[in-house]
């Protein structure tokens, strides 16, 4: 279902991953912003489920500005590495990759979400402030820093309750300095919950009800 694309940048050509819905017009575009672990297998899952969803979905290589073609494994290694190249990277040419695919979503006549997980969700946060894109944070645990930039745009965060990176201060940080986005909290998980191919980490029961909140709040903010 979905395929290789390269998306003009003013970073140059970044590398991308894109599925359209196989049977109907799209309802809308998505841009979906990776974890720290590169456009991987469960990432090309992900923009394959939200195109069956009726989306047409691009997941762009965040880090190709810096170093093309990653890929990480969910071990320690992967995960230093990833942290460096988000770091290398920096979020603001992160935020330049996202208006580039967007830009890419809305040539083809669609209006443009963003929905990003882990590192990625900070990232979705900052495409709503900044872009002024309907967004979707899974997981953000960079967000805070950037909290008082306003939105221009609607959002939706979620969290785990057993997420060790985002305390339940920050979580709460966010509700005081963004009352207007729409804010879940899922008991039963942690970190990654809807990383369905990390036993480790995934929470079904949370990622099926953050999914259909997802779908709901996108079918409104992008009606």
């Amino acid at each position: 279902m979905g395929r290789d694309i390269a998306i003009p940048s003013p970073h140059g050509a970044i590398e991308g991953w894109r599925a359209d819905p196989p049977d109907a017009p799209p309802r809308a575009g998505l841009v979906v912003v990776q974890e720290i672990f590169g456009v991987n297998p469960h990432m090309r899952s992900v923009v394959e489920r939200y195109a069956a969803e009726g989306y047409s979905a691009i997941a762009p290589a965040m880090f190709d500005p810096v170093e093309r073609h990653v890929e990480l494994d969910y071990g320690e290694a992967g995960f230093a590495r990833g942290r460096e190249l988000a770091a290398a990277l920096g979020l603001d040419r992160a935020v330049d990759v996202v208006a580039a695919a967007a830009k890419v979503l809305r040539e083809g006549g669609l209006k443009v979400g963003v929905v990003g997980f882990c590192w990625g969700g900070s990232v979705a946060f900052l495409a709503a402030t900044r872009l002024g894109l309907p967004a979707v944070s899974y997981y953000g645990a960079r967000t805070v820093p950037v909290l008082d930039e306003p939105l221009r745009a609607p959002m939706l965060f979620h969290f785990g309750a057993l997420d060790a990176s985002i305390p339940a201060a920050d979580i709460e940080r966010h509700r005081e300095r963004q009352p207007e986005a729409e804010l879940h909290v899922y008991a039963d998980a942690g970190h990654g919950f809807n990383r369905d191919v990390d036993p480790r980490h995934y929470a079904p029961a949370a990622a099926a009800l953050a999914h259909k909140r997802t779908l709901a709040f996108l079918h409104r903010a992008l009606a």
